[in-house]
């Protein structure tokens, strides 16, 4: 199960070393802990900013003010929307132009109508809601809970919920085109696959200690970021089948340009990104990137990559045509996660910290 933590270190853990990999630290901390002992709350996650490119607006957890922030990349304006008591993360389902929001701290999820920005029904939920994946072909939403043994399945129609008895999960993801639900649980050496039509639960042995996951639909195979052996773990959704490809040490997020078939990963434990040639299955380079990187995003129309590095304050620049690093940006401070509208190219990380915002300039020009 994934420890309800601050990922920055209290004060009071001053002077200790933590192995845990979740954590995403192997050295003492001493050196820094003073500078980060502000920054407080849970583990993060990769789901703190989402965009919509049908409208343009990109959406941000402000977790410590129990609301969000929604900017739109069109008219340039930013409004903030009350939701429940520490948002989390946040899915969209682009179709129905619905935002979910899930709210840590109240047990709950805020529907918003992404035309108007407003919460249109409060969705109550198992505690600690901590991730949530969106099918679009189903307009289902699923909420993982860590600790509960459950998931959260709502009814995009209707927001009505019930509870799936599939075990404690922390990442979900959905391949639409089967109806599948991918969950996983750090401490579980097997991955649940439901079929939300026959709900039925088949697990596949993939190794315990993943984090981060990401659906290459070209090939229907998931890939996991195993951080206890530093190797990204693929597995075939057809016929099960699993394999690994060596990465970095302690690899923690995933990211996919479908368009250049090329996958990268995000190595916390060596600040580095491994770039895997999707087609070869194996790794073409490694580039450093900046102290404690946990967050990624792909433009695939610029073929620009964007790492968030949290206790660097930055995010790296990388051309993915040419696989080089081509700048390092300042990015307010923890930046976590990303977001980037395809369309306008423009970028945006979440941070762990007011304003929670932050815009990125377009690196089209390089």
């Amino acid at each position: 199960m994934i420890p309800r933590i601050s990922p920055f270190f209290p004060r009071v853990l001053c002077g200790t070393i933590l192995i845990a990999a979740l954590l995403f630290v192997t050295s003492p901390l001493s050196a820094w802990c003073d500078e980060e002992s502000s920054a407080w709350g849970r583990l993060i996650t990769s789901a703190a900013v989402a965009c919509n490119p049908s409208t343009h607006k990109i959406y941000s957890v402000n977790e410590g003010t129990g609301s969000i922030t929604v900017v739109d990349a069109t008219t340039n304006t930013v409004h903030i929307v009350k939701v429940g008591s520490e948002p989390i993360a946040i899915a969209i389902n682009h179709i129905t132009n619905r935002v979910y929001v899930a709210n840590d701290g109240s047990a709950s999820v805020s529907v918003i109508d992404g035309t108007s920005d407003v919460v249109i029904a409060t969705v109550k939920s198992d505690p600690l809601p901590y991730m949530l994946a969106v099918d679009e072909a189903s307009n289902r939403i699923y909420v993982t809970h860590t600790y509960s043994g459950t998931v959260t399945e709502i009814d995009g129609t209707s927001n009505a919920a019930h509870l799936l008895k599939v075990g404690n999960a922390d990442g979900v993801i959905v391949d639409p085109a089967t109806s599948t639900v991918f969950l996983t649980t750090y401490e579980d050496p097997n991955i649940r696959i439901l079929d939300e039509m026959a709900r039925t639960v088949t697990k596949v042995a993939v190794g315990p200690h993943i984090w981060g996951m990401v659906f290459d639909e070209s090939s229907s195979t998931l890939f996991l970021a195993h951080t206890a052996t530093a190797e990204l773990v693929a597995l075939d959704e057809k016929t099960h089948v699993v394999s690994s490809i060596p990465v970095g040490k302690l690899p923690c997020a995933l990211a996919i340009d479908s368009v250049a078939h090329k996958l990268y990963v995000v190595n916390y434990g060596d600040e580095t990104l491994s770039i895997v040639d999707l087609r070869a299955r194996k790794v073409i380079a490694t580039l450093p990137v900046g102290r404690h990187p946990q967050g990624i995003a792909v433009d695939s129309k610029s073929n620009r990559i964007y790492v968030a590095n949290v206790l660097g304050n930055s995010v790296t620049v990388i051309d993915g045509a040419r696989n080089k690093v081509i700048d390092n940006l300042n990015a307010g401070r923890h930046p976590y996660a990303v977001a980037i509208d395809p369309v306008f190219s423009r970028v945006y990380v979440a941070n762990y910290s007011a304003p929670w915002i932050t815009p990125i300039a377009n690196y089209q020009q390089y």
